[in-house]
């Protein structure tokens, strides 16, 4: 079996991070993150459920997932994945699709799973030059034109590309009740993500019993509860770490019981463990 290797860097100039996964057979359970990803299949084949849809990944497939697009993926097949991505926040996205468009609104990407030989010829090479600290503007330029592509292929406004609410059995008023509650539940967590939230709590927050809000929540969301107040705690742990603070500080500051069951969710979300993922920003300074 292939040897496996995980890097990532982070880009000071174009203030994005590279990742590259070789090798791999660990799955990714559903979750999400603030940020877009970009990312090309170099080889392997994995089954990937996105927004309550199913894919097949193969070799020289990209993968687009907006901000809070829910996903996770499993191995198929005997070989191992590899694999390129890139996270860029959506501060960055912001001003590359005002210089690419002239207009300072975020992109939305209406294609998860595409094959698109301009995006990868752009991709693949932005991506060589961030893992090896390239200087000059070359890589900009790559990137420039990499969102270009993308948005004038598969862009629309970032709003359109949150998926349609499933029908609520009581009708549209009870949709759209349902919904509140729901979303009530989600900013509950997003508020109170550093201290122990118990279901009981969310659900006298929401007025809802326990069997229904974990049925509406995962229906509305595709992912469950307990799992979106783990992906808040890590998406806050990222940014803690790129800060400098040690893995320990960031886990007690985002609400986890110990830093053991920290690094366990961390390194199964971003695939990567707390300390080598601050070190590629400590490295940097």
């Amino acid at each position: 079996m292939k040897k496996e290797v995980r890097t990532a860097v982070y880009d000071e100039e174009l203030q994005i991070e590279a990742y590259r996964f070789e090798g791999i057979i660990q799955p990714f359970p559903n979750h999400f993150h603030e940020y877009y990803v970009i990312g090309f299949v170099e080889a392997g084949e994995r089954h990937l459920s996105c927004r309550n849809r199913e894919y097949v990944l193969e070799q020289g497939n990209i993968v687009v997932f907006n901000p809070g697009d829910n996903h996770g993926c499993t191995q198929t097949g005997k070989g191992t994945w590899d694999y390129r991505g890139l996270n860029i926040s959506k501060e960055i996205m912001l001003s590359l699709a005002e210089e690419v468009t002239g207009r300072r609104e975020l992109p939305g990407f209406s294609q998860n799973v595409i094959r698109d030989e301009e995006a990868g010829c752009y991709l693949r090479p932005l991506h060589e030059m961030v893992m090896k600290g390239t200087e000059g503007f070359g890589k900009e330029e790559a990137l420039l034109f990499l969102i270009s592509t993308l948005i004038q292929n598969y862009g629309q406004p970032f709003e359109g590309c949150i998926p349609e609410l499933p029908k609520h059995p009581e009708g549209a008023g009870g949709r759209s009740r349902g919904c509140r509650e729901i979303e009530r539940a989600c900013e509950y967590m997003k508020r109170n993500y550093r201290s122990h939230i118990c279901l009981e709590e969310l659900c006298e927050y929401t007025a809802l019993s326990k069997s229904t809000l974990l049925r509406a929540f995962t229906r509305l969301k595709g992912i469950t509860p307990y799992r979106y107040l783990e992906t808040i705690r890590i998406n806050e742990a990222k940014k803690l770490l790129g800060q400098g603070i040690s893995p320990l500080e960031a886990a007690m500051q985002t609400g986890f019981s110990d830093q053991s069951h920290f690094t366990n969710y961390f390194s199964s979300f971003i695939g990567l463990s707390p300390g080598v993922y601050r070190d590629i920003f400590c490295d940097k300074r």
